[in-house]
This record gives structure tokens, C-alpha cells and sequence, in this order.
């Protein structure tokens, strides 16, 4: 994953055109004018085949066909997992994984039958101010295979990666404390071999057959087309992003931006602005936006506009159908955050998104700047309380506007 300019403008340009028909309702009630997208349900749930792509390798891997996919064992029927030591930092373990014994998918499918495991994720990547889609993955926890290798001691961390083809210097590596695989503080869900995305087979695109899926994590520490895990007594964290100046270890921070910014406004009237935001490790308690004459410059002491006069967002409902392609339309049974009846316990639902939507007040004819931005649960604005860039984009969005 990397920096994408481009991406973002295509993932900005798609949202924008999206929300032009629809956005959740707002179960809070309450008229809206018709022109309000905010007034048509969208999608919660991203499509599996709608994700933005941001995959490594040359070629990419799901760009295989299907008898290069089985040579290489990125098919269900012939993926391996290889779980072993690090030849360099060995961990002490009694049955490595490998070879005859290496992890198979039919493996996986067996211990799925009692540890299979479901919970909503945004996936971000670390670098880029938008969300890639937005599903429930499905897994077994990627503990419940370590031990089956039966570590004794020296294990300290575990690094992972993927096919990206037989160049040794294209391969792409993550890595947790073993600790995190082993417990799932702050009752996060466990991190998890994934084999399912919205109730449907992992395709190549996103991975499949089988990848890492990492909670609370952006999407590097989400290795698609698994093969090799490796247990370790390294010390610290070995990630290929570690060597670009990224912060490995920043789990997923609160921010947000417009869907469906404004354009050009007519003086004397109301308008709609409306966005998503998305649910880092510290929660959300509220969107905010500002709009200013930008021919008025804001203080050059205050970078993060904390004395700015911020108006509060309404936080969208949940929505009637959650989307994302899901089989009979209905949340998968057991899902992480949803009860029996398929819906949220909470909302909005931690390391997700929601959307938001203000109803501006009209405006004189001029030149203007729009800005919003997130109120985490410990009451940090955005983009505190990590406002650097390589440990997650956080910046507040700036959209300049006219009205006329």
C-alpha cells in the first residue's frame, strides 16, 4: 500500500457521484428537503468487488489466471500455509507446519466448524485520507493455528506475508507481538486467517483465498494471499512499511471527510452537506463542521482551528438494509456488534464508518471554505490526538466552495 493521490480522487469522485442518490436515512425523523441525499438509503457495506484495490506485486497477484492461481496455491484447493520458525530470532516450537504438514484449507474449513469468527472493518490504508470499503469479514483466529505448532518459548512476535510472486525482493511483510494474537485486549475481535468477505469467498482480488485481517489495524497489517507465517524472538517489528518512515504500530485513527461537499451554492438558501467518518480505536462522539469566508484568513497560531465556531453534525441511523452483497441480504449469524435479529448492539459500531449530514444555514454571495472534522470519546478533536501523517492520514479536509 502506499501513497495515492489519484486513488483518492477516483474513491472522492465516486462517493461524491454515489451520494448524490443516496445516503442512509436518518431514523432520528424529521423533514429534510427531497433535494437532501441524506433522504435515500446507501450501502453500509461495501460490494466486494467495489473495494478500492491498492495491491502490490508485478504482476498482481489476482491478476493470475486461474492454472497460474493453482500452480502457486492462491486456489482454495491448493493453498498451504506454512507455520514456522525464524531461522535468525528461532522461537522454540515442537511441530512446525510445512511441507506434509503445512496448514491446508481444508484445515482452515474444519476448525472453522467451531472458531469460525465475524466482525465489521473498515479497511484503510495508512496513507490515504479514505476508506477503502467497508465489510464483514470472516476467520478463524490465527492463534488457534500457533498452537497447533506447539510453542514452548522465545516467542516474541510474528511476521507474515503473501505470494507476491516467485522475485524475492517484491515480497511485502507484517508483523504483531504475539501477545496480540494470543488475546484480544480492550475486547477487540482476535486477528484472523479470513477466507470470507461479506458472507462470500475471499476472491483474488481481496486476497483469497485466505489473508490476515487485523481489527483495530490499517490495511498493511492485512496481508492478502497468505502463505508463510513465521514465529519469532525478534524484538520489534520487522514490517516492510518500517523501512519507509511509517508508524507500524498506529491502530486506527478517528477522522472524517464530505461525500457530497458543496459545489455552487445559491445565496439565501439552505443546503445539504454530507459525509462518512470513520470509527477509530477511540470511538466517535460527533462530526463538526465550519464554513468561513476564506477571503478571511484563519489565525496562523491556531493550525488545528480549535477556537473556531463549529457547528455539530447529525449522526446517521443505522440503515434498514446494510448492503455489500450480502447472501439473502441479511448480517451472517454471530457477527461481532449485531444481535440475533442482525442488528447493531451500538451504533456507530467501533472501527467502522457512519455517514453524517448538515443542514447549512443560507449564506451571502462570496468565496468560501469548508472544513470538518471528527470529536473522538476521550473528547480529542481531529486531527489530535496523532495529528502525524505517517502514523494514519488524519488531516482536517478543506473543500473551497462558491455562492452566488
Amino acid at each position: 500500500m502506499s501513497d495515492s493521490s489519484t486513488g483518492r480522487r477516483r474513491f472522492l469522485q465516486t462517493s461524491i457521484a454515489v451520494a448524490a442518490t443516496a445516503l442512509p436515512s436518518d431514523a432520528a425523523g424529521g423533514e429534510t428537503p427531497t433535494s437532501d441525499p441524506s433522504n435515500n438509503p446507501e450501502s453500509w457495506l461495501t460490494k466486494p468487488d467495489d473495494f478500492q484495490d491498492v495491491s502490490r506485486g508485478k504482476p498482481i497477484p489476482h491478476t493470475l489466471s486461474k492454472e497460474q492461481r493453482q500452480e502457486v496455491g492462491l486456489t482454495r484447493d491448493t493453498w498451504q500455509l506454512n507455520v514456522i520458525s525464524d531461522s535468525e530470532f528461532p522461537a522454540a516450537i515442537r511441530q512446525p507446519l510445512t511441507g506434509k504438514t503445512a496448514f491446508t484449507f481444508r484445515d482452515l474449513m474444519q476448525m472453522a466448524e467451531q472458531h469460525a469468527v465475524r466482525f465489521p472493518k473498515v479497511m484503510t490504508c495508512l496513507n490515504m485520507g479514505c476508506p477503502l470499503g467497508n465489510g464483514i469479514w470472516e476467520g478463524v483466529p490465527l492463534r488457534n493455528v500457533i498452537w497447533k505448532t506447539q510453542p514452548v518459548e522465545n516467542l516474541r512476535r510474528v511476521f507474515y506475508y503473501g505470494f507476491h510472486n516467485t522475485d524475492p525482493k517484491q515480497m511485502f511483510r507484517s508483523s504483531l507481538p504475539i501477545g496480540r494474537i494470543l488475546e484480544d485486549p480492550f475486547d477487540l475481535p482476535p486477528v484472523i486467517l479470513c477466507y470470507k468477505l461479506n458472507g462470500q469467498w475471499l476472491t483474488p482480488e481481496r486476497g483469497g483465498p485466505v489473508r490476515v485481517v487485523v481489527p483495530e489495524a490499517y490495511g498493511f497489517k492485512s496481508i492478502k494471499w497468505l502463505t508463510n507465517v513465521i514465529l519469532s524472538n525478534i524484538a520489534g517489528a520487522n514490517d516492510t512499511y518500517a523501512t519507509q518512515n511509517n508508524d507500524v504500530d498506529s491502530p486506527l485513527k478517528t477522522f472524517c471527510a464530505t461525500l457530497q461537499p458543496p459545489m455552487e451554492i445559491s445565496s439565501g438558501k439552505e443546503f445539504p452537506v454530507t459525509g462518512w467518518a470513520q470509527v477509530g480505536i477511540s470511538g466517535l462522539k460527533k462530526v463538526q463542521v465550519w464554513i468561513h469566508n476564506r477571503d478571511k484568513k484563519p489565525a496562523d497560531d491556531d493550525p488545528y482551528f480549535t477556537s473556531a465556531p463549529w457547528i455539530d453534525a447529525k449522526l446517521l441511523q443505522s440503515p434498514e438494509d446494510f448492503g455489500g452483497g450480502l447472501p439473502g441480504g441479511l448480517v451472517p449469524p454471530d457477527t461481532r456488534g449485531f444481535n440475533s435479529d442482525g442488528q447493531p448492539t451500538t451504533w456507530p459500531l467501533p472501527l467502522t464508518r457512519v455517514f453524517w449530514r448538515v443542514q447549512h444555514p443560507a449564506l451571502v454571495a462570496g468565496r468560501y471554505s469548508l472544513r470538518c472534522r471528527t470529536v473522538d470519546l476521550n473528547g480529542a478533536a481531529q486531527p489530535m490526538p496523532r495529528p502525524f501523517r505517517k502514523s494514519g492520514h488524519a488531516k482536517i479536509e478543506h473543500i473551497r466552495f462558491d455562492v452566488t
